[in-house]
């Protein structure tokens, strides 16, 4: 995924995002959801499968990623 889509694209942060510490956001690209820190825009995103994103969405919202 060339680095200018991901600049480019229009990403949305989390309603669940605080100002503190847990800011995320996410972005649809070309082939992939893109997600990244919004405190560190230039430091990368994580690209995932629609298929991928969907069921950490799932895990997200269900609670089975809390420590």
């Amino acid at each position: 995924m060339s680095t200018d889509v991901a600049a480019a694209a229009l990403w949305r942060k989390s309603s669940r995002s605080n100002t503190e510490q847990e800011c995320v956001e996410v972005a649809m690209l070309p082939t992939s959801v893109g997600i990244r820190d919004s405190k560190n825009p230039e430091g990368g995103h994580l690209p995932l499968d629609h298929t991928a994103f969907t069921g950490l969405l799932a895990r997200v919202k269900a609670g089975t990623l809390d420590l």
